[in-house]
C-alpha cells in the first residue's frame, strides 16, 4: 500500500489508521508512506503516530515529487507481488483490499483493478467508470449520482482512479511506473492506457469501496494550476500513446482546442485585434488585456508540451514498440469519446467544426455487424441459436448489429435488430450483406444464399459445431446413399467456408488443431497467413460456448413440484438438453436402474425431447431410450421424459432442481472433437458432473475436480459415479468447490473476447485475393478439395437434390430417386414418415 502525503498528515494518518484496521491480516500487509517533501511538520507528526508500528514504513523526499514520482518512489521502497495506490484524503472499507485482489483471478491478463469511489459521506459517485475524450481528456462516469448500486457491475475500464487503484507490482515495472513528467493529474489515465495498449486488463470492482474527499491536496494551490496541468497531461499523453494514424489528426485538432477552450473562459472577442474592427475607442491602443490566470494556463501548456517533445519523443517510442493492441480494438473503452467536458456554447461550437474539418468521428464509427444463423430465434433457442444471439448481444455495446436467420424469429432485443429472411429469397439477405461490413455466420448460410457466398465483405465463420463429423452419426439411420451424400454435403459446405473466410472461431483447443488441419490441407496455412502471424490466432482463434455472469436464482420448482413422481428429498440427476443419435443414454438408463435397486430416491430427468427448430427431426436413440426405460421398469418411476424444449429464461429452474449433471456419450471421431454446451449449463448452476470421458469436457472435469469422467458404455463405473455424487458429502462439496471455481472462466464475456477483438479491427485474411473467391473459381476450388464430380454417383445426385430449394420440384426429385435407387417400400416408409413430422428431408 502507497500513501503519498503533502502537508496532509492528519488525512494521512486517518487513511493509514483506516487501512491497518481493515479486512486484511496485518502481516501481510505492507503500508508504505512516502512524505513528500510537505516543507511542514507533517514528518513529525506521521513518525509519531507510526513508528511503533511494524506494518508501517515512511519514506521521506527531501522535495515535492508530486503524484507521480511520490507513488514510484513508495512502488520502489514496497514489498508485495500487488501494489495499491491509496490518496491520503481517502478512506478504505472494511473489504477495500480482499474484494479488489477478487478480480485478479478473473485472468492472468488483468494487471489492474479500480475500485469503487463514493463521496466522503458514501452518497454520491465519484468513480464508478472511466473515460477518455479524443482530445486527451480523461472523465469519470455518473460523477456525483447518487450511487443507487445501479453500475456494481464488474467490468474492463481503460483506466481506474489513482485515488484508489491495485497494480500487479510485474505489470507496474513493466511499464517504468506512473510517468513522472506528468507530476499529477491523468498519470491514472496514462497507466491504465499503456496497459491496455501492451494487451494487459483494468477491471473494475465495485465491491473494493473508497470513500473520497477529492482533490483535497489540491484546494489551496489554485484552479489555473489545476488546469494548466489538465491542458497540458492531456496533450502529453495524447502524443505518448496514439497510433501514427489517430495522432496525424487527433494532435493538430486537440491542440486547436487549448485555444478555444481559453477563449471561451476568458470571455473576451477573439476577433477584436482584427484589423477591420479598428475603431476610435482610446482603449484600442492600449497594450495589456487583463484575464483570469485559468485562461492562460492553456498557453503556457502548450508551451511545456513543446519543451518536452524530445523527451516525449523517446517515450512514444517506446510505447509504440510495446503495443500490442491496435487504437481501434481500445476505443470501446473510451466510453463517450466526443464529450465536450465544457458548457460554454462558443466553445461547443468551435468542438463541432474541429472534429467536422479533421474528421475526427470516423476513427469510432461503429462496425456494422451481420450475425447469421439457421436456428429459430425464440423463447426456446437451442444451442447454435443462443450462441448467435449471445455474440450479437456482446457485439451490439460497442457495434451496429443484425441478426438474421432464415427460420423462425419470435424474440425481439433492445440492443440489435432481429430479423428473418426467407430462405432462397436473396432479395431479403442481400438488404443485410449490402448494409453490413462484417459477416458472421453459422451453419449453412453461404449454401442457401449466393449473397453470402458471393460477397466480399469480412467473413467471420463460426466452426464450434463440426457438422460433417456430427453427420457420421446423425446421418447412419438413413441407409447408405442419402447417408453418404448428407456426409459428402456437409463436406462441401465445411471446404467452400474454409476457402472463403477471412477469420475462424471454434470452441477449443482440440478443434483448433482439427480445423487447422483442414485449413492446411485446403492450403490456407501459407507463407501469407503464416507471415501475418505465426501462430495463426489471426486465421483461428478459440472461442468456446459462454455462459451467463450472473449467478442464476431458482423462482419457481418445475421438476419437484410439476412432477408429483419427483418429490423433495429425492435425488435428481438432470439431462440438459436433447437426446442425440451420438450420445449414450442407454447407459445412464441402465446405470440409473442399478442406483435404483439400492436408492429408491433417485430420478433421472431428461430436461428436453422436442428440438425447438422444427428442422431437426426426432432420432431413434430417443425411442430406444424410452423403450429401454420401459422394459427395465423405470419409465415414469426413477426416469422420467420432458417432451417440449424448455424456454431459454427457465432453464435454470430446472438445472436448480437438480442435484446433479450428467451427459454420457459413445468413444467415437465425433466425442473427440465435441464441444458439450449443457456441461457449461450445469458449471452455470453449481452441479457437480459427471461425464462420459474423451472430450474437452471429459478432460476438464477430471482435471479439475468438478465430478468424474468414466469410460463410455461402462454401466458399473457411471452407476458408482453417479452414486458417489448424490451420496457422498465430501464429495459433492468438493465438486461444487471447483465449479464456482472453474464457471468463471467461461463466462460469455471472456469467451465472446477473441471475436470482439477481431470485430474492433476486422481485417481480410492475409492471403485473400478476392479475384480468387468468384463462384466459379471457389466451386472448382471445392471440388478439386474432394467433392464427388458424377452426377451418376447416387449419394452425389442425393446431394444436388437436397441442395434445391424445399417445395414441389424438390419432393418430386426426392419420389423419384427413392423409387429408383430404394424401391418402393422405402418410397413408401418415408412418405409415412413426412406425414407424420418426422421426416428428414
Amino acid at each position: 500500500m502507497v500513501v503519498v502525503n503533502f502537508r496532509g498528515a492528519a488525512d494521512t494518518i486517518e487513511a493509514v489508521q483506516h487501512l491497518l484496521d481493515g479486512d486484511w491480516p496485518r502481516e501481510r500487509l505492507d503500508v508504505v508512506i512516502v512524505e513528500n517533501g510537505s516543507g511542514d511538520e507533517s514528518a513529525e507528526r506521521i513518525h509519531a503516530a507510526f513508528d511503533n508500528v511494524p506494518a508501517v514504513t515512511i519514506v521521506e523526499s527531501s522535495q515535492n515529487l508530486g503524484f507521480t514520482g511520490g507513488s514510484n518512489l513508495g512502488a520502489r521502497n514496497a514489498r508485495g507481488s500487488t501494489l495499491a495506490f491509496l490518496n491520503n484524503d481517502a478512506r478504505p472499507e472494511p473489504s477495500w483490499i480482499p474484494a479488489a485482489l477478487e478480480q485478479f483471478a478473473v485472468s492472468s491478463r488483468v494487471a489492474a483493478v479500480a475500485s469503487k469511489v463514493l463521496d466522503f459521506e458514501g452518497r454520491t459517485i465519484d468513480f464508478v467508470g472511466s473515460g477518455l475524450t479524443w482530445f486527451g481528456m480523461g472523465y469519470k462516469e455518473h460523477v456525483t449520482e447518487v450511487d443507487s448500486g445501479a453500475y456494481d457491475e464488474a467490468r474492463d475500464l481503460l483506466f481506474g482512479t489513482g485515488s484508489a487503484l491495485f497494480v500487479r507490482r510485474a505489470q507496474f515495472e513493466e511499464l517504468g511506473g506512473f510517468d513522472e513528467g506528468l507530476f499529477m493529474f491523468y498519470d491514472d489515465v496514462d497507466l491504465g492506457w499503456r496497459l491496455n495498449m501492451r494487451g494487459y486488463r483494468v477491471r473494475f470492482a465495485p465491491g473494493s469501496v473508497v470513500r473520497h474527499k477529492h482533490h483535497g491536496s489540491m484546494s489551496s494551490f489554485g484552479q489555473h494550476r489545476e488546469m494548466y496541468l489538465l491542458e497540458r497531461n492531456a496533450l502529453m499523453i495524447l502524443y505518448k500513446n496514439l497510433s501514427d494514424t489517430s495522432l496525424a489528426s487527433f494532435l493538430p485538432a486537440a491542440l486547436s482546442l487549448v485555444s478555444r477552450r481559453a477563449i471561451a473562459k476568458s470571455g473576451l472577442d477573439a476577433e477584436s485585434f482584427d484589423l477591420r474592427r479598428l475603431g476610435n475607442d482610446s482603449n484600442e491602443m492600449t497594450p495589456t488585456v487583463t484575464v483570469d490566470k485559468s485562461v492562460l494556463a492553456g498557453l503556457f501548456a502548450v508551451d511545456r508540451f513543446v519543451e518536452e517533445l524530445p523527451h516525449l519523443t523517446e517515450k512514444r517510442g517506446v510505447e509504440q514498440a510495446a503495443r500490442t493492441v491496435a487504437d481501434e480494438q481500445l476505443f470501446h473503452l473510451f466510453g463517450d469519446a466526443f464529450l465536450p467536458l465544457n458548457d460554454s456554447p462558443h466553445y461547443r461550437a468551435g468542438l463541432d467544426h474541429v472534429v467536422d474539418a479533421f474528421n475526427i468521428r470516423s476513427s469510432f464509427a461503429q462496425r456494422r455487424v451481420l450475425v447469421i444463423t439457421g436456428d429459430s430465434l425464440g423463447a426456446k433457442m437451442a444451442g447454435p441459436a443462443l450462441r448467435a444471439w449471445k455474440i450479437a448481444e456482446a457485439l451490439s455495446a460497442q457495434n451496429e448489429v443484425r441478426l438474421v436467420t432464415w427460420n423462425q424469429a419470435s424474440r425481439p432485443s433492445s440492443d440489435f435488430e432481429v430479423h428473418r429472411v426467407r430462405l432462397g429469397n436473396e432479395r431479403e439477405m442481400m438488404a443485410h450483406e449490402t448494409w453490413a461490413e462484417v459477416i458472421i455466420f453459422q451453419g449453412h448460410a453461404i449454401h442457401h444464399f449466393e449473397t453470402i457466398r458471393d460477397s466480399e465483405k469480412v467473413i467471420v465463420i463460426d466452426l464450434y459445431d463440426p457438422m460433417h463429423l456430427e453427420q457420421l452419426e446423425q446421418g447412419r439411420e438413413w441407409g447408405s446413399p442419402a447417408w453418404r451424400a448428407q456426409v459428402a454435403s456437409a463436406n462441401d459446405v465445411l471446404n467452400e467456408q474454409l476457402l472463403r473466410g477471412d477469420f475462424f472461431i471454434c470452441a477449443s483447443e482440440r478443434q483448433r488443431l482439427f480445423w487447422m488441419g483442414q485449413l492446411a490441407g485446403l492450403g490456407r496455412i501459407n507463407p501469407d497467413t503464416y507471415m501475418a502471424d505465426p501462430n495463426l490466432e489471426r486465421l483461428i482463434d478459440i472461442v468456446p460456448f459462454g455462459l451467463d455472469e450472473r449467478i442464476p436464482a431458482q423462482t419457481h420448482r418445475p421438476i419437484r413440484d410439476g412432477i408429483p413422481a419427483i418429490g423433495e428429498r429425492d435425488k435428481v440427476i438432470i439431462w440438459g438438453g436433447g437426446i442425440y443419435n451420438w450420445f449414450d443414454t442407454k447407459t445412464l438408463v441402465r446405470a440409473v436402474a442399478r442406483i435404483a435397486e439400492k436408492h429408491r430416491d433417485v430420478r433421472l430427468f431428461f430436461m428436453g425431447i422436442a428440438h425447438p427448430n422444427p428442422d431437426v427431426p426426432e432420432m431413434a436413440i430417443v425411442s430406444q431410450t424410452r423403450e429401454l426405460a420401459s422394459e427395465l421398469g423405470v419409465n415414469g418411476t426413477h426416469v422420467f421424459f420432458n417432451e417440449q424444449w424448455v424456454p431459454l429464461d427457465e432453464r435454470h429452474n430446472y438445472l436448480l432442481d437438480a442435484d446433479l449433471g450428467v451427459s454420457t456419450h459413445f468413444n467415437h471421431v465425433e466425442t473427440t472433437f465435441s464441444f458439450r454446451t449443457r456441461i457449461l449449463d450445469y458449471l452455470w448452476a453449481g452441479l457437480p458432473i459427471v461425464s462420459t470421458e474423451g472430450d474437452s469436457f471429459g478432460d476438464l472435469v477430471a482435471r479439475e475436480g468438478l465430478g468424474e469422467a468414466v469410460p463410455a458404455e461402462d454401466v458399473e463405473a457411471l452407476a458408482d459415479a453417479l452414486e458417489r455424487y448424490l451420496y457422498d458429502g465430501p464429495s459433492i462439496t468438493a465438486a461444487q468447490e471447483a465449479v464456482a471455481r472453474i464457471r468463471t472462466e467461461f463466462t460469455w464475456t471472456r469467451t465472446l473476447e477473441p471475436l470482439l477483438r477481431f470485430c474492433r479491427s476486422p481485417q481480410f485474411a492475409a492471403d485473400r485475393d478476392m479475384r480468387t473467391y468468384s463462384t466459379g473459381r471457389l466451386k472448382k476450388r471445392v471440388m478439386q478439395a474432394g467433392s464427388a464430380t458424377a452426377t451418376s454417383d447416387p449419394a452425389k445426385l442425393y446431394h444436388q437434390i437436397g441442395s434445391m430449394p424445399k417445395g414441389f420440384a424438390r419432393d418430386v426429385a426426392l419420389a423419384r430417386y427413392y423409387l429408383q435407387h430404394d424401391g418402393v417400400s422405402a418410397l413408401g416408409r418415408r412418405f409415412v414418415s413426412r406425414l407424420s413430422g418426422g421426416g428428414t428431408s
